[in-house]
């Protein structure tokens, strides 16, 4: 019985700590809880669990202004890949990335994991933004 009321009350705390937050934080806490996953399943195996990179062949996803610089294209990359030159972090990188083949929806919830992970904080992505961004693709 102690246990059982121990449990009521957790889920208590949970629900009122769910509910003083805005409806935006609570969207862009799904978005990067979902972006997890999809970046484990299609990114990791590249860009390593910490977002690392590997060596002189894939480029890191860590702390870095590539990211930020790039935020309108980076959708594009996901689905379209990358090929040639970039530098990032000051060094070059020239190989391909393979588009991941992701729905708009979880190239938002990627992004937003990726681009606030691994020392990132850009803040939430919208998927108005993603979409547009997509339409601009060249």
């Amino acid at each position: 019985m102690k246990g059982l009321l121990v449990i009521v009350g957790l889920l208590g705390i949970v629900g009122l700590l769910d509910c003083c937050q805005s409806a935006e934080q609570v969207e862009f806490n799904r978005s990067y809880s979902a972006g997890s996953a999809v970046y484990q399943t299609h990114c990791q195996n590249c860009h390593g669990d910490k977002g690392q990179g590997l060596a002189a062949l894939i480029p890191p996803l860590t702390d870095s202004p590539y990211l930020m610089e790039r935020r309108h294209q980076l959708p594009c990359y996901l689905q379209h890949g990358l090929n040639g030159k970039i530098i990032v972090n000051g060094i070059e990188f020239d190989g391909k990335m393979l588009p991941a083949n992701l729905s708009p929806i979880e190239v938002v919830q990627v992004l937003t994991y990726i681009t606030n992970s691994f020392g990132n904080k850009n803040g939430p992505i919208n998927s108005d933004g993603v979409d547009k961004d997509l339409m601009e693709c060249k």
